[in-house]
């Protein structure tokens, strides 16, 4: 690797201070954060280390012995319920040899975790258990040796880990403006209407965010969308990278035959405030989850690298229980409005990605409808300072670049 000189970082502090644009005034991220393997590596240990990450709902693991696994930028998480009903969180690895003590993504593991590379054991509380051929092992303790803990927080049933600390606040803190209008929908009551699903693109996983950040492309790219609500959404910034969009339904029936059917079926949600029984609407967290909250279900996607052109998009629904007939083709009709929209997004994200590739892509000219993807890009500037060079830092520089540029700050990140 190239030694980093004083040279490469009083020379990217000197243009960080005398760029004249303010990072409210950007069009946009410059080109080269899409592409650059190094800044991918900063990536993944300030934003899905240290930030928290979706793992599941309380009701994916409704009884004792019952996990679910989630891996992440090279991170595996294991969330398990044990005996004495309580949700906990661990990194999926055995204390042995470092294997996976579960290969499953979701399943139900009786009493014990068992490794399976040598069947080392672990109580549900992450206690070591039992080890094969003890007399040939030091003596071990249970908890010294147990499961290493991970950091977890239960918001509204939905269980959220974190791998590294940081002084990124709770996840109840950070959606805390939101409370009141989502403790209507009873989150932590509702149960799975689907697996945990995943999809991958080919495509740097800030493309996806640039895609879904804004409400401007509805009107032309999302037929469905346009017909339910397209004249009523509105794209809303918050604190700390939070976001809201939200849009109640157009008049009338609706021209498409999935908007109209889905209108004339779905149930009066009783449990909802009337400005909400029809609306869809969305909150993001910061930097990678948004959560959809729909009169007839709720759900979640999140996106996170795998490379710097490879992202996985992982989504799941959830509703309370409702078995009515109507209730069901809703959320079938919702459903189908969904997966329409997610496919129409994937060939605007994969359009975008292929011309920043392209000679005659000068960087964005952003409407002032699309200011949530402006702000996200501000965000990410503040947590990550090497995003504000317009030039590529020499390789092998960039984190110690992007170390000295956040320590020339004054103000906290969070």
């Amino acid at each position: 690797m190239k030694a980093v000189g004083q040279r490469d970082i009083a020379g990217s502090l000197e243009i960080a201070a005398n760029d004249g644009l303010a990072d409210s005034e950007r069009g946009g991220l410059p080109w080269w954060t899409y592409f650059n393997d190094e800044l991918l590596e900063v990536e993944k240990q300030e934003l899905f280390r240290k930030c928290w990450q979706l793992a599941c709902h309380v009701s994916d693991i409704p009884e004792p012995g019952d996990y679910m696994c989630f891996d992440i930028v090279g991170e595996r998480a294991l969330v398990v319920r044990g005996k004495d009903g309580v949700v906990r969180a661990f990194h999926n690895v055995c204390r042995h040899r470092g294997s996976r003590v579960v290969a499953d993504e979701q399943g139900q593991c009786g009493s014990a975790l068992v490794c399976p590379f040598h069947g080392w054991s672990y109580n549900l509380d992450g206690t070591l258990r039992a080890v094969p051929q003890k007399r040939t092992l030091p003596d071990l303790d249970p908890v010294e040796h147990g499961l290493i803990p991970l950091e977890h927080e239960i918001w509204n049933g939905f269980v959220f880990v974190r791998f590294l600390q940081s002084e990124q606040p709770s996840v109840a803190s950070l959606m805390r403006d939101y409370d009141a209008e989502i403790a209507p929908y009873r989150m932590a009551d509702v149960q799975p209407l689907t697996g945990i699903e995943y999809d991958e693109l080919p495509v740097n996983w800030k493309a996806v965010r640039d895609v879904d950040n804004e409400g401007y492309h509805v009107a032309m790219a999302h037929p469905s969308l346009q017909d339910l609500y397209g004249r009523q959404y509105e794209d809303q910034r918050h604190r700390s990278g939070m976001a809201r969009a939200f849009a109640e339904f157009n008049a009338g029936p609706g021209k498409l035959w999935s908007v109209r059917h889905y209108k004339k079926l779905l149930p009066e949600a009783a449990h909802l405030p009337e400005t909400h029984r029809r609306a869809w609407w969305y909150a993001g967290l910061f930097p990678n989850t948004v959560l959809m909250l729909y009169p007839d279900c709720i759900g979640f996607y999140q996106e996170y690298p795998l490379a710097v052109d490879r992202t996985v998009q992982r989504s799941a629904y959830y509703g309370l229980a409702d078995d009515s007939r109507d209730m069901k083709l809703a959320r079938y009709l919702s459903n189908r409005i969904d997966r329409s929209t997610a496919e129409e997004d994937k060939q605007l994200i994969r359009w975008s990605w292929e011309a920043m590739q392209s000679s005659a892509f000068a960087g964005y000219i952003l409407s002032d409808l699309e200011v949530g993807v402006r702000d996200y890009h501000d965000r990410l500037r503040q947590v990550i300072p090497a995003f504000t060079l317009e030039e590529e830092p020499s390789a092998g520089s960039l984190a110690e670049v992007n170390t000295a540029l956040l320590a020339s700050r004054n103000a906290p990140v969070w």
